[in-house]
């Protein structure tokens, strides 16, 4: 099924980034189909210009390759507008004026009657209005979806049946700009992809987004959450644990060949001596032969 990897250009891309990148690529291209690549550059405070080419680059180095011209999601405005306004038109969009200590303090004092990380619902039943007139005083705001805390199943390729429960999700910023969840399911859908392989942090996410899918009236993809790399303390690998980028492991004096070895060892689709490329791997690929548990990275070479 066609595949993607869509980075978000905020730093340069590091090992964990790289080997979802090379899997999302293998589960593509080992079933003979297209592979794109999205650049999700929406937040303006994050976002670098130069990061753009530097994690483009860094793909190709560690032999992946993708089909057309890479997709920014910045010029998909018009796109992301008219799938909010549906959602708005259905009356599915709820105005949220909380900030993040609000929500923070509102969940503590519910004690366990949303899910954990969920909207607490502040704002939900504020009213017409009530909503009105604190938009009218110029209070910013963001969009929420109103999702009623739908149960929603799906099925994940690693993970198999998935039950969970929508969040109202942000669909709208404060700052207006589009969030990660309404954009991510409209460009998927607009792009032709069929199966969404990331990272299984994401996997808490996939309920809401199956369900704007639902609600916006589009086929959900399928999906595949693949196991992280945790550093040594064991949250997700991150530039802090050290030498974890491709420019690092070149002060190192590795290569991104190495790189390429050392995923393909922690992915047990190489023997522990065994040199392999990229390509060397789509004939021997499995998807139902994944390791299930993280990886803890280490170093390269020990």
């Amino acid at each position: 099924m066609v595949g993607r990897y869509a980075p978000s250009p905020t730093g340069e891309l590091h090992l964990g980034n790289l080997r979802t990148a090379l899997l999302a690529w293998l589960f593509a291209r080992a079933a003979g189909s297209r592979f794109l690549v999205r650049i999700e550059d929406l937040d303006p405070d994050r976002v670098r210009a130069e990061h753009v080419g530097g994690q483009l680059d860094d793909l190709a180095a560690i032999g992946i390759d993708w089909d057309g011209e890479p997709v920014r999601q910045s010029e998909r405005a018009a796109e992301h507008a008219a799938a909010l306004e549906r959602l708005r038109d259905a009356g599915l969009v709820y105005r949220c004026f909380c900030s993040r200590r609000e929500i923070r303090e509102a969940a503590s004092a519910q004690h366990g009657e949303a899910p954990e990380g969920f909207y607490p619902g502040t704002c939900r039943d504020l009213g017409e209005a009530g909503s009105d007139r604190r938009a009218a005083a110029g209070e910013e705001h963001a969009l929420r979806l109103r999702a009623g805390r739908a149960a929603v199943s799906f099925r994940d390729r690693l993970h198999g049946e998935v039950a969970g429960v929508a969040d109202d999700v942000v669909l709208r910023r404060r700052d207006g700009v589009v969030a990660y969840n309404l954009a991510v399911v409209v460009d998927d859908h607009d792009q032709g992809i069929e199966e969404v392989v990331r990272g299984d942090d994401l996997l808490p996410a996939t309920a809401a987004q199956a369900h704007l899918c639902d609600l916006l009236g589009i086929p959900r993809p399928a999906w595949a959450h693949v196991p992280l790399v945790l550093g040594p303390d064991g949250a997700r690998l991150a530039k802090r644990h050290g030498a974890v980028t491709l420019a690092d492991l070149r002060e190192d004096g590795l290569t991104a060949a190495d790189a390429v070895v050392w995923m393909a060892r922690t992915l047990e689709l190489a023997a522990p001596a065994e040199q392999v490329t990229a390509a060397d791997l789509l004939a021997r690929f499995d998807p139902d032969r994944l390791p299930a548990e993280p990886t803890t990275f280490t170093a390269i070479r020990s």
